[in-house]
């Protein structure tokens, strides 16, 4: 089948299915330049070209006369990689539940893809399932690259569902891997990312300084998304460890490195957290809080996923709270208690402290120090001890505010 473009299709589908490189298939014989012209049909092959690929390939002469796959997977794959829109993510996601028997390399790039949508409409349920089958494809295939990718990306799934331990645990062999197989800087980082993350989340904070503070490192003079995430993690550690101003800081750098241009639903996500830092500080900052909640108030029309949508009213929640406006903070919380809450772990515990308070402060004492007590234990039977620890002091100084002589209570 030296027919082109059939030949050149097919090539170019066989090498992508071994996850090599133009220059990696060419070698040392022909040149890139050759290569990429028979892939795109703009050149013929000889019999002496196609023996030389076949053998690079490690495949008989006879594999070209298969013809280039046009499955549905395959289809919704490449609609889905060259579009933004949620309905081809959604186009892909459904093709892959009837898929079968395609090729792992076309599987892997498939659930890569399906995984990052569902992460960023906050179906952790869905991304989680779907992480998971990455993880035994990559292992199946074994490339080193896979392997560290898709361990990473599951140990932030598993982070956000409260599983600590486990994620803990697939961040360190991805990390590990990552050094050992000397990958580029980019997987080192993003593995480095998800292990501080966890660190920060089992309390292991001086271990997760330290790694924040290396991965700041490692990505000075960068201004992509790893920079910006480097700088996200490294204002987690410091607020975990109550060095909010610190926090604070860190993010405001990180707001500073992205181009809304460039990416627009990170850039969402920073402001937000830095609002929730605003209003973390002692005393709080309101002011900064609300400015920028305004500040994406029409980016969200553009990138207005649930997950983004529950993440500004947690924050609006927050705020009217600390501000003292209660019937503000019941409705912000009630429209998202309505809602099948994607929130990661930690913010739907944050959150549930909030609505104990609300409580609290509306004259049901009994009901949110009994609440606050459920939430306490929940957080520390996840091994989230630091986490049960914030809601015991929440309860013991909520409490304190609420003595004195007058006070009722309603159930």
């Amino acid at each position: 089948m030296t027919k082109q473009p059939l030949f050149g299709q097919r090539l170019r589908e066989l090498r992508r299915e071994r996850g090599l490189s133009q220059a990696a298939l060419a070698g040392e014989q022909i040149s890139t330049g050759y290569l990429s012209r028979l892939e795109s049909g703009a050149r013929h092959p000889t019999e002496g070209v196609v023996s030389y690929l076949a053998g690079q390939l490690d495949l008989a002469p006879s594999a070209f006369d298969t013809p280039a796959s046009d499955s549905p997977l395959a289809r919704a794959l490449s609609i889905a990689a060259s579009s933004q829109s949620d309905e081809a993510a959604e186009q892909l996601v459904s093709a892959l539940h009837g898929a079968r028997n395609e090729s792992p390399l076309l599987r892997w790039q498939a659930l890569w893809l399906a995984s990052r949508h569902l992460k960023r409409q906050g179906r952790t349920d869905e991304e989680q399932g779907c992480l998971e089958e990455l993880v035994r494809v990559a292992d199946h295939l074994g490339l080193a690259e896979f392997r560290c990718r898709s361990w990473t990306r599951y140990a932030r799934c598993l982070l956000a569902t409260g599983h600590t331990v486990h994620a803990l645990e697939t961040a360190e062999r991805a990390y590990e891997l990552a050094r050992a197989e000397e990958l580029p800087a980019h997987d080192i980082g993003t593995a480095l990312l998800e292990l501080t993350a966890a660190e920060t989340e089992a309390g292991r904070l001086t271990d997760a300084r330290a790694h924040a503070d290396a991965l700041v490192e490692l990505t000075e003079g960068g201004t992509d998304a790893l920079r910006a995430e480097a700088l996200w993690s490294a204002a987690t550690v410091r607020g975990r460890q109550g060095d909010h101003e610190g926090a604070l800081h860190c993010l405001e750098k990180a707001i500073e490195g992205v181009d809304s241009r460039v990416d627009l639903f990170l850039w969402v996500r920073l402001r937000l957290a830095g609002a929730a830092v605003c209003l973390q500080t002692a005393p709080s900052r309101p002011d900064t809080a609300r400015d920028y909640l305004g500040q994406v108030s029409v980016a969200l029309s553009l990138v207005g996923t649930p997950l983004l949508r529950q993440e500004r009213l947690a924050v609006e929640v927050h705020l009217a709270f600390d501000e003292g406006r209660y019937e503000d903070a019941r409705t912000a919380y009630d429209e998202l208690g309505a809602e099948d809450l994607r929130l990661p772990y930690r913010d739907r515990i944050a959150l549930g402290v909030l609505g104990s308070k609300l409580l609290i402060v509306e004259g049901h004492e009994s009901q949110g120090v009994a609440r606050l007590r459920e939430l306490g234990e929940q957080a520390r039977q996840a091994f989230r001890l630091d986490l049960a620890a914030d809601i015991w002091r929440a309860l013991a100084e909520t409490l304190a505010d609420r003595r004195g002589p007058g006070r009722g209570e309603t159930s």
